[in-house]
């Protein structure tokens, strides 16, 4: 299995706020290290730099003024005199205000921002970008006849949404490997989940197409972040009818359990036709995780990977949480070791 990743990752230090104070972000550079030292160790060496940032092609994923934003918050932070390293809003649009984008960067973080958990580095954009080259390569290697791909992204992407960051995620990299596969050509596209949270962004981003299916097993959001999206009855509207499928579990959801729903996905997945699928790759389902609630150990990823194997189709293995970074790099090989058999 070829790899695609960067060492930009390095360059993003994010900061959240977190039951009332401002910490380092749980999502962390040094998770990007753990993944390929672990990748590394058990002999995945066909690693590559990917390519060129293909603007064109993310703009299909990604509303140009939103790209344009968050290419220069940075900067215009630095140039407001505002204090800290990071950039973050303290306020955003609700119920009964008016979504019209506002002047001024501070307004401006919070138009184009969901959470408070998620803030914008001097080398936010660069480390994005990256992330977004890496999961695009590993597209474009599947799309060329490969069988599969691993993109080691970092930051992740599946709660950024078209014009929102948030849940630690600024591009959504698997959105932009789904539609590299269809510009290359696969008619339809499925986008399977296995991440602990809800694949928001991911799901607002298709969630009109039926070229692109769309699933997601993930906590039940009446309890966990992102809380507005990933209810059972969110199936799709216009083209895109039927081709969304939430499963969503309770807090403290079993290993059996968990692997009902992914029957049940793989199965959908059969009846919508996919020609190839992308992984949203989140091992935060693992039971020692320190913000997530479900009880999967190390064997059980790979028990995933083999159950993946199951689709018979040509895969795109997108990293997305995982916050246990002691079983980070375990876990995630896991699932890539098993599914190459």
């Amino acid at each position: 299995m070829r790899i695609f990743a960067t060492t930009g990752h390095h360059d993003h230090h994010c900061i959240e706020l977190d039951e009332g104070e401002l910490v380092p972000s749980w999502e962390g550079p040094d998770r990007g290290d753990i993944v390929d030292a672990e990748l590394q160790t058990r002999g995945f060496t066909d690693v590559r730099l990917p390519g060129a940032f293909d603007r064109a092609l993310v703009e299909q994923i990604h509303a140009p003024d939103y790209l344009e934003f968050l290419e220069t918050a940075h900067t215009r932070w630095v140039a407001a005199g505002k204090a800290g390293a990071c950039a973050m809003s303290n306020g955003w649009p609700a119920r009964r205000m008016r979504h019209i984008r506002p002047n001024g960067i501070v307004a401006q973080l919070g138009y184009y921002s969901f959470a408070a958990d998620c803030s914008i580095a001097e080398g936010t954009w660069s480390a994005v970008v990256d992330a977004a080259r890496s999961a695009d390569a590993a597209a474009q290697h599947v799309a060329a006849g490969a069988d599969s791909a691993f993109a080691r992204c970092r930051p992740p992407g599946h709660h950024a949404s078209r014009d929102q960051f948030g849940g630690y995620c600024y591009l959504n990299n698997a959105a932009i490997a789904a539609e590299r596969l269809r510009q290359s050509g696969v008619d339809h596209v499925a986008v399977l989940d296995v991440d602990y949270h809800h694949g928001n962004g991911t799901q607002d981003i298709f969630y009109h197409r039926g070229d692109v299916s769309f699933c997601s097993i993930h906590a039940d959001p009446k309890v966990e972040f992102p809380y507005f999206l990933g209810h059972g009855d969110e199936e799709g509207i216009a083209a895109g009818a039927g081709a969304n499928l939430n499963l969503p579990l309770p807090h403290g959801t079993e290993p059996d359990a968990w692997f009902a729903a992914l029957e049940t996905s793989l199965q959908w997945i059969s009846t919508r036709g996919a020609e190839a699928v992308v992984v949203s790759l989140g091992v935060d389902t693992f039971v020692g995780d320190p913000i997530s609630e479900f009880r999967l150990i190390a064997e059980d990823f790979t028990r995933l990977g083999r159950r993946l194997v199951a689709m018979n189709r040509p895969t795109v293995f997108v990293m997305e949480g995982g916050y246990a970074t002691e079983a980070l790099g375990t876990n995630m090989v896991n699932v890539l070791e098993a599914y190459l058999g």
